[in-house]
């Protein structure tokens, strides 16, 4: 059985990230979900949304991936994994999600340190050669 992943971000960040995973992942739409804060959503409705998108899974584990730490989707995310077997990770990137994909059916604890390796190691500069 494989972990899900959740990710809960400033909208449309959570939904743009979901769908970039479903373009490259298509076979893992059960697996990643995705809840975008709306400016004006307040903390306990956020919340709600989000048990409302969990209650029917059944997996092994959960990854949170959010935004900002700090900002009203993290703050919603710490709240939500305290009474579960999950993990969040804040500072979500397309590489970071990608990997935890990629590595959702290892145990919780294997995938948040690939996870996290994948989206350091995504952010590099870029040399710029001229002809």
């Amino acid at each position: 059985m494989s972990n899900t992943i959740f990710i809960i971000a400033h909208a449309p960040l959570a939904n743009a990230l979901r769908d970039c995973a479903m373009h490259v992942y298509p076979e893992c739409a059960l697996e990643v979900l995705a809840l975008d804060v709306l400016p004006d959503a307040q903390p306990e409705e956020t919340l709600q949304k989000a048990n409302q998108l969990l209650q029917n899974i059944s997996s092994s584990g959960l990854l949170v991936l959010t935004d900002i730490f700090g900002a009203t989707p993290a703050n919603v995310a710490q709240k939500l994994v305290r009474a579960r077997q999950a993990k969040l990770i804040s500072g979500v990137n397309v590489p970071m999600l990608f990997r935890a994909v990629c590595y959702r059916h290892e145990s919780l604890e294997d995938l948040v340190a690939r996870a996290l390796a994948g989206g350091t190691q995504g952010v590099m500069q870029v040399a710029i050669t001229t002809s």
